[in-house]
């Protein structure tokens, strides 16, 4: 196995989940918000709004359908999976993990959606962003990690592992 990608709606702890994991497996670990921030010079939230939700979209889309990696963990921005085209390139370097958090403890852990470097447009609410990626998510997930709401960081790593896909 190559790479293991990890896809999930913002606050399901795939950049936490995903040192872990890569420590676990000894992969390299990538943080795809990161890079987004640094070709942009600026941090997410500052790059939505500067530059616009058009903009950011069309850098990620860049990013994720550029990367080249081996064996090392891959945690994707949560509106990553609003590119085919990224998701497409990112898919062949290894297999997808969709870290599947209930609404309820996404909402209880993101507090700080309009400061967080969230994309979703104007009027719409994290229930909306949840409900117009869920499919998405299941679409590009070739394994889906249910975290149920008592599962620790630790837990979620060794569900992934336990797959048999990683």
């Amino acid at each position: 196995m190559s790479c293991v990608i990890l896809i999930g709606m913002p606050g399901s702890g795939k950049s936490t989940v995903g040192v872990l994991l890569a420590k676990a497996l000894g992969y390299l670990f990538t943080d795809v918000d990161l890079l987004i921030s640094h070709r942009a010079g600026k941090p997410l939230q500052k790059i939505l709004d500067e530059d616009g939700l058009e903009a950011f979209l069309a850098l990620e889309e860049s990013v994720g359908s550029t990367l080249t990696a081996a064996h090392t963990v891959i945690a994707t921005g949560g509106s990553m999976v609003l590119s085919e085209k990224a998701m497409t390139h990112l898919k062949k370097l290894g297999t997808t993990v969709f870290i599947d958090v209930p609404f309820a403890e996404i909402e209880r852990r993101v507090t700080n959606i309009k400061t967080r470097g969230i994309v979703f447009h104007p009027n719409e609410t994290l229930a909306d962003v949840y409900r117009d990626r869920l499919p998405l998510y299941e679409r590009y997930a070739d394994v889906t990690v249910r975290v149920a709401p008592n599962d620790t960081i630790e837990d979620t790593v060794d569900s992934i592992i336990k797959s048999g896909f990683v």
